[in-house]
């Protein structure tokens, strides 16, 4: 589920791009499964920005890691601040649908589908 999620693609069936109309547009089912992507008000949204949070943050950890090691002793100090703002400008944009599709997935591991959330979603898939 969480190689699903991170391609964009619809944690309970992999429906290709999910819940997206564009790249930031969502819309409320998925395409393909009728799968209600928002399960509950309460923290969804909390948590997909956690896990865009955390995206963004573990990238810049790895961007400025490489660039000090790759250019120890005489680190740039401004050229390397310069790369790490234009990735986190990158990523943390980017991402943003990727951190909602990847937090599904993590949702749904902690808490299955249940028998009313399954004949919802084939309801909605039959239309």
């Amino acid at each position: 589920m969480l190689v699903r999620g991170l391609f964009r693609r619809c944690a309970h069936c992999g429906g290709k791009g999910a819940f997206f109309t564009g790249w930031i547009a969502r819309q409320d089912r998925c395409k393909t499964c009728g799968f209600k992507w928002e399960r509950n008000l309460e923290g969804f949204q909390l948590g997909a920005a956690a896990m865009n949070i955390m995206l963004t943050g573990g990238s810049l950890l790895f961007v400025m890691g490489i660039g000090v090691i790759a250019t120890y002793p005489n680190v740039p100090t401004w050229p390397l601040i310069a790369v790490v703002c234009a990735v986190a400008l990158i990523v943390g944009i980017g991402g943003f649908p990727t951190s909602y599709t990847v937090w599904l997935a993590v949702d749904l591991r902690m808490n299955p589908l249940t028998e009313e959330e399954l004949a919802d979603a084939a309801a909605h898939a039959r239309k």
